[in-house]
């Protein structure tokens, strides 16, 4: 793929396929299986990285750079650092000391497929790709570029932000949690890393904090409607075509919004979510086309 800027206008079925195609490609190429004693280690980490996943951060990280003139490489490069974080969450996510899930993207989850050790030290080595990833000069030529980015990945994705979040999910199965903190805990285990990939793209396009306010709010409505629709899936989804075991939430007695609002309502909150993002992107023109089409997919999804 070149390094030429991206185009104005990307269709999301293309984007999809496109942005798919290259994050697999690229894991490929950065997670090759070398000849020493680490080979199960890679691939652990190639089983849980490459194929599967609606590739949704890089996907918001493809869609943001579009609206800057970002050049593709740098933008893909910040997207699969910042997918290597989601799947590192993933891999821990359905440990036995977590969620203890057998099935993830369709196939044995890491523990199942390579042992627990095995799954810790391959979600340990994502994580800490992702971050030498985004540091390497060819991801910005400009340092306080990629220090933005380090800094904005590291709050989104540790206390304060995705980690936080889980620990609050584990909380939830010995609390009973309101609609604010059920609210409160989403913004942080799924909406942060979201917010991040948006963030990202307007980072790399050397967008001041200021003048991403509707980006933000774009990010956070999208978040938040994705849980819902999680949520939603959760309940009345297809297992089949999910990937992953369902139906978990109300068995471990959690609140969520589908528990706290109902199922009408919550589709009803979800769509009013959706409309809100694309609000927020009243500012741009046809350029910002994929990011609304990503907003309504978002409720689309079936997996």
């Amino acid at each position: 793929m070149s390094s030429s800027p991206m185009v104005a206008s990307v269709s999301l079925k293309a984007a999809l396929a496109e942005v798919g195609e290259e994050v697999d490609r690229r894991f490929d190429t950065l997670l090759a299986i070398p000849d020493d004693p680490r080979a199960n280690l890679y691939r652990a980490m190639r089983h849980a990285a490459i194929g599967g996943g609606k590739r949704l951060r890089p996907l918001l990280v493809f869609a943001t750079s579009n609206l800057f003139g970002v050049d593709r490489d740098c933008a893909f490069r910040a997207g699969v650092a910042i997918e290597a974080i989601h799947v590192y969450s993933l891999i821990h996510d359905d440990l036995p000391a977590m969620d203890d899930d057998d099935v993830r993207r369709g196939k044995a989850t890491v523990h199942k497929a390579f042992g627990e050790a095995t799954a810790v030290l391959a979600g340990d080595c994502l994580h800490a790709l992702a971050f030498e990833w985004l540091a390497d000069p060819a991801t910005h030529a400009d340092p306080f570029v990629r220090a933005e980015l380090v800094g904005d990945l590291g709050r989104a994705s540790g206390p304060n932000g995705m980690a936080g979040g889980q620990m609050m999910d584990l909380e939830a199965e010995k609390a009973r949690f309101d609609l604010a903190t059920v609210t409160r805990l989403q913004a942080m285990k799924t909406g942060a890393l979201i917010a991040c990939s948006v963030e990202a793209g307007a980072i790399l396009g050397r967008v001041p904090p200021e003048g991403r306010m509707g980006l933000r709010g774009y990010a956070r409505d999208i978040g938040l409607a994705f849980q819902i629709a999680d949520d939603l899936l959760d309940v009345e989804g297809d297992e089949d075509k999910a990937g992953k075991k369902l139906r978990k939430d109300a068995g471990a007695g959690k609140e969520t919004f589908v528990s706290l609002l109902g199922v009408n309502r919550a589709k009803e909150q979800a769509a009013m979510l959706v409309d809100q993002a694309v609000e927020h992107l009243r500012g741009f023109g046809a350029e910002a086309d994929l990011l609304r089409d990503i907003a309504r997919f978002v409720l689309a999804r079936e997996s």
